[in-house]
């Protein structure tokens, strides 16, 4: 198979889809890579370093998408890569599609099958695509709160780890799973004051044994939501539902009733995000302020340390990807369900429920289950 990697185009998006080593490995199992110049360059991951491990180098992105038979990519296509899609091709990479009807819409025209990282699943009932970026978000989350929480960046002053004769700065963790976990341990390792919330009372179990008591675990109500956000300094919006748009947990008025120059960092905004006034931002861009609340929302973190996250990602999506190159994309969803449960999108099709919940009004999208789906 003709692997495709092409540059990341989204505002200060450094990661690449595939680094030099898993080339390797690709070329290994007898499989040709081809890559966009300077995919990886602003990371230290030079074309010499691919045309060593195997690959050939294209001089731009239409070049590699008319080439490859499987595009790997690290985020969701912009509009452009959308419309070079094609029937018979494979997208492998994050889509987030239930907040985003002009990217589905266009995924379905294309007729290509899409595979999205996140909603790849595993034997244990997680998401093993998903969590590298997970843990790598969840504790920039602590690194940007901190920071926006310094009065020259728009904050109230206030240091998360306190000073002795001064108090610790309270952060609120809404959602106990691997962001809101890394979120908890960077936050306790600078000295705050920790609470997470969360629906789930063995989660509760499991972090209170985790931490040996040193946060406290709180079941997530309306109440508790808006008891525990008007005393924080820092809120993350850390909860997840599989492929379906995040629910928006802190209302406005929870948002009102917040101390001025306390900070809401939404780590869920790829999925349209869990506080009533997130608005997807960029590291260019990365903050504005609503009811004197410093809101963090940008929806590519990660990108922002990418040397560390595509290392980290590849480890993860490489075993998948070698699987759809190898036995090809049918056969390898055929073989895997936890890969199955990853197509999106095949050949105009939406393959995914909670994307057609989420849209399916909006663009009259047709749902099909993604093993009658393929085997059609």
């Amino acid at each position: 198979m003709l692997i495709g990697v092409p540059k990341e185009i989204k505002n200060h998006e450094y990661r690449v889809g595939l680094t030099p080593a898993a080339v390797q490995e690709f070329v290994n199992h007898g499989h040709s890579v081809v890559v966009e110049t300077n995919a990886g360059t602003s990371i230290g991951f030079t074309d010499e370093l691919y045309i060593n491990a195997g690959a050939s180098i294209a001089s731009s992105a239409e070049e590699v998408f008319a080439q490859a038979e499987m595009i790997v990519k690290v985020k969701e296509p912009q509009a452009n890569e959308c419309r070079m899609l094609r029937e018979g091709q494979t997208l492998y990479t994050y889509l987030h599609l239930a907040p985003d009807p002009q990217q589905t819409k266009l995924l379905v025209e294309s007729g290509a099958t899409c595979i999205a990282y996140e909603t790849v699943t595993d034997n244990r009932g997680t998401l093993p695509l998903l969590a590298p970026m997970s843990e790598v978000a969840g504790r920039m989350s602590i690194q940007a709160g901190a920071h926006y929480l310094e009065k020259a960046n728009g904050g109230s002053g206030t240091l998360l780890g306190g000073v002795p004769g001064v108090a610790p700065g309270k952060v609120l963790i809404i959602g106990g799973g691997v962001v809101g976990v890394n979120a908890a341990k960077m936050a306790m390792g600078l000295g705050a004051d920790v609470t997470i919330l969360d629906r789930s009372l063995n989660r509760l179990r499991e972090l209170d044994d985790i931490f040996e008591g040193r946060l406290a675990t709180v079941f997530s109500t309306s109440e508790a939501i808006d008891y525990y956000s008007s005393r924080a300094d820092l809120v993350v919006g850390a909860v997840l539902i599989p492929g379906a748009a995040a629910p928006k947990l802190l209302t406005r008025e929870h948002i009102k009733n917040m101390k001025p120059g306390s900070v809401l960092v939404d780590v869920a905004i790829d999925q349209g995000g869990c506080f009533e006034t997130s608005q997807a931002t960029t590291h260019q861009d990365p903050v504005y302020i609503i009811d004197d609340v410093v809101h963090y929302c940008v929806a590519n973190m990660p990108g922002g340390v990418a040397r560390t996250s595509t290392m980290a990602l590849n480890n993860a999506t490489l075993p998948f990807g070698l699987a759809l190159a190898n036995k090809g994309p049918k056969q390898a969803m055929l073989d895997d369900e936890h890969l199955l449960n990853g197509l999106n999108v095949h050949k105009g099709l939406v393959t995914y429920k909670a994307v057609v919940d989420a849209l399916g009004d909006e663009l009259n999208l047709t749902y099909m289950p993604a093993r009658q789906a393929i085997e059609k």
